[in-house]
């Protein structure tokens, strides 16, 4: 491939979904950047992955090694389940690596050379490859054979001047191994980008990527989440709503497709708008979301159900028992219902998740059940509600109806709601569990709708095998914005007659 088509700075694709659109466009042509980060955070994959996809684009690429062997790398690109065809290695590594004499023609040892000499080396072979991408692993033995902060700046301006003048797109990559730490060559790269690794105190590693510059081009900065699986990296990029431009979908308010449900709600869900159902654990919160959910494909929209705390299946199985049968829906792929783990899953994953199905599965409905398990995932309460911000302006500006589950603490008497959303949420559902009769029993009301009028009566609601069944108001109750509700009334006025269809 001629390179000369490129313009100086111009993007140069970077071969992970999502690392492009943070950079606007990939790395800069025939610039030299910076990726450093502490061993294992995934420096060598980025690197690998970006010289793939120059293969894959006719263009040359050069893998420089001073701290891996071959063997170690093609064995990295084999665990992924890639090829390294048609990608030059070229290897520097200290004799004590290899004891093997027949390899002493064609393995330079590093530590058998100066600094000049190891670095003329390399830059001779890039120069017989004339490859348009090359990755330089690591500059951490450069640092150790320079043994002076002058010496070691020197020889890396003299590769930026080198590789300038040959077209070359060039990744240097830092193991961070300094005792102290060195910005000293972020003055000197076009780009810098570090990869991070932490581990909570329970749960899978996390793996997060920021963009510290990028010369002459915008840049989405911040912290990005990313994980390393089969395949290579998969990145999350931040979401910023206000990227989106807002589409406005217009349509008819969501309804439940039980009467008296939709009487209660003003006529149903706002398109563009998100819904709070909050209550302890038991009252039913999951099964309305999904009533409203069933009623929506049943009128040709898709949903994506996102569940913390249960399984799929129990959830189908819970389902199948109130009517619904969900294996249909799944398998026609108008519902995608995804089973998450709160300790295995990064915040800015379930962000793409969500994002993915709105964006290319044209999904209407989103349910995420529920944010106690997704306030696992984001210990930091306040980060928290800064991503629901975000994520929820998104969903809001394309149309799309979500509706969000927090189960409080406790099951009667008063509660504790773990996180806030409810100035978040322009609709809030709320349900309680009351005693009368010798019964336990369960209520429904709505305490707040930005988009317009609703009730302002508690009704009581049942579950059963013919989905969810709501009553009339009940007048005589009280006490259920204390968390100690209390019924005045009559058995009458209850839901007693099961063949009361006026009810449903």
């Amino acid at each position: 491939m001629d390179v000369s088509q490129f313009a100086d700075g111009a993007g140069v694709s970077t071969g992970i979904d999502g690392l492009d659109e943070l950079l606007d466009g990939g790395f800069a042509f025939n610039r030299l950047h910076l990726v450093e980060g502490n061993p294992g955070t995934g420096k060598t994959t980025l690197a690998l992955q970006f010289l793939m996809e120059g293969r894959n684009r006719g263009e040359k690429g050069l893998y420089i090694t001073l701290s891996e062997t071959k063997a170690e790398l093609m064995q990295v690109a084999q665990s992924h389940g890639w090829s390294l065809e048609g990608i030059e290695i070229f290897e520097l590594i200290p004799p004590e690596w290899s004891l093997d004499p027949k390899r002493a023609q064609s393995v330079i040892y590093a530590s058998d050379l100066e600094l000049g000499e190891t670095v003329r080396l390399a830059v001779e072979r890039a120069e017989q490859s004339q490859a348009a991408r090359v990755a330089f692993d690591s500059l951490s033995e450069i640092r150790l054979l320079a043994q002076s902060t002058l010496r070691y700046r020197r020889q890396v301006v003299a590769l930026k001047h080198f590789f300038a003048q040959r077209g070359c797109t060039v990744l240097l990559l830092d193991d961070l191994t300094a005792e102290a730490a060195d910005y000293s060559l972020h003055s000197l790269a076009h780009g810098v980008i570090r990869l991070e690794q932490f581990a909570l105190p329970y749960g899978a590693e996390r793996r997060r990527l920021r963009v510290y510059k990028m010369r002459g081009r915008h840049f989405r900065g911040g912290f990005h989440d990313f994980v390393i699986r089969k395949g290579g990296i998969a990145l999350f990029p931040r979401l910023v709503a206000a990227d989106y431009p807002s589409i406005g979908k217009a349509g008819t308010p969501l309804a439940s497709g039980v009467s008296t449900l939709d009487l209660l709600t003003g006529g149903g869900l706002d398109r563009g708008t998100s819904t709070l159902l909050i209550g302890p654990s038991g009252s039913g919160k999951s099964s309305v979301a999904m009533q409203f959910v069933v009623s929506a494909i049943s009128h040709g929209e898709k949903a994506l159900f996102v569940t913390f705390d249960e399984t799929k299946h129990i959830l189908m199985t819970r389902a199948r028992g109130m009517g619904w049968d969900l294996a249909p829906l799944i398998k026609d792929q108008r519902l995608h219902l995804e089973q998450v783990d709160p300790a295995e899953f990064s915040p800015g994953e379930l962000t793409g998740l969500v994002c993915r199905h709105v964006e290319k599965l044209g999904v209407g409905v989103v349910v995420l059940d529920s944010l106690s398990g997704y306030q696992n995932a984001v210990p930091a309460e306040q980060y928290m509600l800064l991503m629901m911000h975000e994520l929820l302006t998104y969903l809001n500006q394309q149309g799309v109806v979500t509706m969000l589950v927090l189960a409080q603490h406790g099951l009667v008497g008063s509660m504790q709601t773990p996180v806030d959303l409810t100035y978040l949420s322009d609709t809030v559902l709320l349900l309680r569990l009351f005693e009368a009769g010798g019964k336990i029993r369960r209520a429904i009301s709505v305490t707040k709708k930005r988009t317009g009028a609703h009730e302002d009566t508690i009704r009581e609601y049942r579950l059963d095998e013919r989905g969810i069944q709501v009553g009339p108001p009940l007048s005589k109750f009280r006490g259920v914005l204390t968390g100690v509700p209390t019924y005045m009334g009559g058995d009458g006025d209850l839901l007693e007659n099961e063949d009361n269809e006026s009810w449903r």
